[in-house]
């Protein structure tokens, strides 16, 4: 009977038997922390190449570690390998950097065999997001960008109003003071899903003291 968590190669079945149980243990256990950082993600657009990313990093691992065995020359040339190439892609998120981490370490321990170390730490990593997600230390992440100028701080009252009736949440990120521009004031901003981006542009133009507004987001969704 083949065992649910052999930690070793089973040898009385073929070799590929067990390549094939390894990858397959690798997807799902890669899957399942991928499912967690989609249920646990907090901003407005969820990257779904990310999620792919989570899985597929987790199978190409197991299948260089299985690659590489127990033979140093074998490392060694991976090294090189990889050495060779440049990943320039940029995660901002500490958390997404962990989550990847943790594909990566699962792959990487079914790649030699540890399936037990594998199968307890994933559960163990997505039990702590699922509880840390739900706690008063959930993270927040805004996918919105705003900035704009306003020559005099009473109209600051007026853009706080605004952004309270169309945001969900919003935080102020930064403030550049400038005698002949004025202040500039950068705001990271989460939109209600009931109301329109366009329109809080349009009041915002409206508002008198209020000049070069910018909004941005993941998806370039308004640019002004």
């Amino acid at each position: 009977m083949f065992e649910l968590f052999p930690d070793q190669p089973v040898y009385e079945y073929p070799q590929l038997i067990n390549i094939t149980y390894s990858f397959l243990w690798a997807f799902v256990l890669s899957s399942m922390i991928a499912i967690t950082h989609k249920v646990t993600f907090t901003g407005e657009y969820y990257p779904k190449n990310f999620f792919q990313s989570l899985v597929l990093g987790a199978v190409v691992t197991t299948m260089v570690m299985m690659a590489i065995g127990d033979s140093l020359a074998r490392g060694l040339g991976v090294f090189g390998a990889m050495a060779i190439i440049r990943f320039r892609t940029r995660i901002d998120d500490p958390r997404d950097v962990l989550f990847l981490f943790a594909a990566l370490s699962t792959g990487l321990a079914i790649g030699v065999y540890g399936f037990t170390i594998s199968f307890v730490g994933s559960i163990l990593f997505c039990l702590v997001a699922g509880l840390l997600h739900v706690s008063p230390f959930r993270s927040y992440s805004h996918p919105n960008q705003l900035i704009l100028t306003i020559q005099e701080q009473v109209v600051l009252e007026k853009v706080d109003s605004l952004l309270k009736e169309f945001c969900k949440d919003y935080r102020q990120l930064s403030i550049q003071h400038s005698a002949e521009k004025g202040t500039r004031y950068h705001y990271a901003v989460t939109f209600k899903p009931d109301l329109a981006k366009d329109q809080l542009v349009a009041l915002l133009h409206a508002v008198e003291g209020v000049s070069q507004i910018k909004l941005s987001s993941n998806e370039l969704l308004a640019n002004s």
